[in-house]
């Protein structure tokens, strides 16, 4: 069990031409593996083919959140160039002169960290002042505009959709990445960084489990920053996991809660749903709704809950992901499932295909 604990079990080697740089031709076009709990055996099929595994009564439970275009590009006054990334959805305040403003917490790359009450000009329309120096290269920004517009559209103005650092765009992201980055029932503005699981179903797919009898339901994590955070303890116990808010509406719970006491089975789409199903969870796996911050650090040995199956994507070598991962189905059987992936030339990460952990 010891070395279930060491983040040197949760290394593989990828070849460079298996990180995906682009989504499949259509979102239910990519590869799925099949994991199956029981007898430990693998199957290989397309990500369309979920909805044979899923049986009228199920319930498949989605993340809802919506990535918001964080990543912003200017200037300071000077003229010295000046990227912002936003770690959250900034948080709105009017002001009698009609000006708006909002408060978040950024990183900042330029030539030199800009001082506390210095601005960084965004647009024509939207500019901020630096209020404060945090730990960890962190800035706390306000953002100043006018009334007339609302902030959302300024970010889808002057923004753009933060792609994972193992994705390469020369030019920034494209139109593409703007509607594929997101999963088709995202409505919620809150993540830097996509639940990407739900990236494979498209509307087609959705209704047609929906016609099988197979209920389907929303809850909200919000993707931070801290996702990408690098795990650096030798001993994965030692890692400090970062918090996400969480939110699930009462309709939600209700739902989870009936199918489990009916005998169903409940399908997470992606380790942000488990999280967020774990944590609102009590000891005998009742769901409570409400709106929390979540610390979740899950490990082998954690005891799930609530979830019966996983549909997920292929993690970074060394990541709480794989961890999660490796807590739902054991360590050594998903490290010789991603060599077998590897093997077969499947495509990970964000952009890439999916697997499927089921009982």
């Amino acid at each position: 069990m010891q070395q279930e604990f060491s983040l040197k079990a949760y290394n593989y080697t990828l070849p460079q031409k298996n990180i995906a740089q682009h989504p499949a031709d259509a979102r239910e076009d990519s590869r799925l593996l099949i994991l199956h709990r029981e007898t430990a055996t693998r199957e290989h099929g397309q990500f369309h083919q979920i909805i044979d595994l899923l049986s009228p009564g199920d319930l498949l439970v989605v993340n809802n959140t919506k990535v918001f275009p964080a990543r912003l590009h200017g200037r300071k006054e000077s003229g010295g160039k000046v990227e912002v990334f936003l770690l959250s959805y900034p948080v709105e305040r009017r002001f009698e002169n009609k000006e708006m403003r909002a408060e978040v917490t950024a990183l900042i790359k330029s030539s030199k960290r800009p001082k506390p009450g210095s601005r960084i000009l965004l647009g024509p329309d939207l500019d901020a002042r630096v209020m404060k120096l945090l730990d960890g290269g962190k800035i706390k920004i306000e953002l100043s505009y006018s009334c007339d517009k609302k902030l959302s559209t300024l970010l889808e103005e002057y923004g753009q959709v933060p792609l994972p650092p193992y994705i390469s765009r020369k030019d920034g992201t494209t139109e593409e990445d703007r509607k594929r980055y997101q999963t088709v029932y995202a409505h919620q503005p809150g993540a830097v960084a996509a639940p990407t699981a739900g990236l494979h179903f498209s509307e087609e797919l959705l209704r047609a489990i929906d016609e099988k009898g197979v209920a389907i339901t929303q809850v909200t994590l919000h993707v931070g920053h801290g996702t990408f955070a690098p795990v650096r303890c030798e001993d994965i116990r030692d890692h400090n996991i970062h918090q996400e808010y969480v939110s699930i509406s009462a309709e939600s719970a209700d739902s989870i809660n009936r199918v489990r006491k009916n005998g169903g089975k409940i399908w997470a789409v992606g380790t942000t749903t488990v999280r967020t199903l774990e944590f609102m969870a009590d000891r005998d796996g009742n769901v409570r709704a409400g709106d929390h911050w979540c610390g979740l650090y899950i490990l082998p040995g954690y005891d799930y809950k609530v979830i019966d199956n996983l549909i997920t994507n292929f993690h970074l070598p060394e990541s709480s992901l794989l961890f999660l991962v490796s807590a739902f189905y054991g360590r050594e059987k998903l490290m010789e499932s991603y060599q077998e992936a590897i093997n077969m030339d499947y495509r990970f990460y964000s952009y890439g295909d999916a697997m499927v952990i089921c009982s």
